[in-house]
């Protein structure tokens, strides 16, 4: 389990789940996101919160999809 997993568990635990969303829409790590996921699955934690379920979600998606670039 990575760093990040590690404090966002805590973080989540502590009941700011606010930052935790916050966080989980800035990373850039598709691998934590989903050891994040994993362990909420686990501790049984996503059916009870459904805000870090969407947001796990949607940073996946947006992380898998094309990115735009700018040509020169």
């Amino acid at each position: 389990m990575s760093e990040w997993v590690t404090k966002m568990l805590a973080l989540i635990k502590s009941g700011n789940l606010t930052a935790a969303v916050a966080q989980i829409k800035a990373t850039t790590s598709s691998k934590d996101l989903r050891l994040l996921q994993a362990a909420l699955e686990k501790a049984q934690v996503l059916p009870k919160q459904k805000a870090l379920d969407t947001a796990i979600n949607d940073q996946l998606q947006a992380l898998a999809s094309p990115r735009l670039s700018r040509s020169p």
